[in-house]
């Protein structure tokens, strides 16, 4: 109680430096402007009428929001009508839960952890329970919903070796916390075992969401049509690459010899970003195609990079490309998810870092639908061979295929156990 008496402290005596954060991010972001006070629960619409309990849904951005899908649409298959309430921390996460789930779901920002704002927030949608997407712990968030007898579920939970150590140094603040929730529902066991050693209870492995987010047929088929309109052009993809790895990768592939008529295709995470790797790449004297520029169908042979400035499609990305290396490995930000990848059937690549996705990197490196380098070089040379060897890409693709297939059903596993720990009813009852 005390160590959340001083945390609390701290969050009020930092309130201009929040402050201040939005405004910062707001200048390469302008929707951080948006929906200012929502992050302190304060509302200019007026409360929702009273009635049934919305299910309430917690994903802070982009990649908890699309692990989330499979999981809400299985809740309002089984539930139509009922309200749903989905909460993130990032603009591009709102825009993403509303592109994928449009007007059928209330959208707001979780509000930050203030015991009053909290108290607010919880006041207004009064949930009949909560399910918070992977690693989103918030102590008094938590504490308030016990208080109110409102059940949370930390779901999908994972928890690598690296913030496992971080929690460690918050043990009086995050055990409590961590044993405030109403069940975890872990992606792998060792997660599980981090979870538990923090003071977690009650935890049960139900795999990994984001196996289940089968990419758009759609969208897939863009992409294999873009491949169509390349021709026998040689596509090699940097996927979701984070800040400096555009560079160095760039760098790397300068050391070796290229084939003639390679296309690179590079694909930032943060779309903040797109403006600052366009102009990178206008530095290095490298002919560039935007997507928001490229019709797909048609494109001059002297471009050498294409730039993927565009949202929602990076299952196409993926078709289009004939190996996919994975942004946030090649420096130290633990890795993007390689699932998506490895379900259009795309060879991938990883470089040293890859904390955030361990366990899924591991397995897939097991089964061979993914290799990986101990550095950007050696990631780099082993990328060109493999686009000289369409036999090992043919077998990579296979074992990505029955990679990301024979991982599946966590939806139903997760819906399994919330039926067991809310009652002998469906949730959502």
């Amino acid at each position: 109680m005390i160590a959340r008496w001083l945390y609390s402290l701290c969050l009020y005596l930092l309130t201009p430096v929040a402050m201040l954060y939005l405004l910062k991010r707001a200048r390469r972001q302008p929707d951080y402007r948006q929906h200012w006070d929502e992050r302190w629960a304060r509302y200019d619409t007026p409360r929702p009428a009273d009635g049934e309990a919305p299910i309430w849904l917690h994903a802070a951005s982009v990649g908890e929001t699309r692990a989330a899908l499979p999981l809400v649409r299985a809740l309002r298959e089984r539930h139509p009508g009922r309200r749903f309430l989905i909460t993130c921390i990032t603009p591009t996460g709102r825009a993403t839960a509303r592109e994928l789930l449009g007007d059928a779901v209330e959208i707001v920002y979780l509000p930050y952890d203030y015991p009053d704002a909290v108290a607010r927030f919880l006041a207004r949608y009064r949930p009949e329970f909560g399910l918070v997407l992977e690693t989103e712990v918030w102590p008094n968030l938590i504490a308030a919903c016990r208080r109110r007898h409102l059940p949370l579920f930390l779901v999908n939970a994972r928890l690598s070796d690296k913030s496992f150590r971080g929690y460690s140094r918050l043990r009086p603040l995050m055990s409590p916390a961590f044993a405030g929730f109403a069940g975890i529902l872990a992606q792998h066991q060792e997660d599980a075992d981090r979870l538990t050693r923090l003071g977690a209870r009650d935890v049960v492995v139900t795999g990994n969401l984001k196996f289940d987010n089968v990419p758009p047929a759609d969208v897939v088929q863009r992409g294999y049509d873009w491949r169509r309109a390349l021709g026998d052009r040689p596509v090699l993809l940097l996927a979701s690459s984070r800040d400096g790895e555009e560079a160095l990768w760039l760098e790397a592939l300068a050391r070796q010899t290229l084939p003639e008529n390679l296309l690179l295709v590079i694909v930032p995470r943060h779309p903040q970003r797109f403006d600052q790797v366009a102009t990178l790449l206008a530095e290095r004297g490298l002919p560039t195609v935007r997507r928001s520029g490229w019709n797909g169908h048609t494109l001059d042979p002297a471009t050498r990079v294409v730039l993927g400035d565009s949202m929602g499609e990076m299952a196409a990305w993926y078709a289009l490309a004939d190996v996919a290396v994975m942004g946030g490995s090649l420096l130290e930000f633990g890795c993007q998810n390689l699932i998506e990848a490895c379900a259009v059937g795309t060879p991938v690549l990883v470089g040293p870092s890859t904390f955030n996705f361990a366990e899924v990197v591991r397995a897939a490196l097991e089964v061979n639908a993914a290799w990986q380098g101990k550095d950007v070089d050696a990631v780099a040379a082993r990328a060109l061979r493999l686009l000289r060897d369409a036999t090992r890409r043919g077998r990579m693709r296979a074992a990505g295929l029955a990679f990301a297939g024979i991982h599946r059903g966590a939806t139903q596993r997760v819906l399994a156990v919330l039926e067991s720990r809310l009652g002998t009813e469906q949730p959502g009852r």
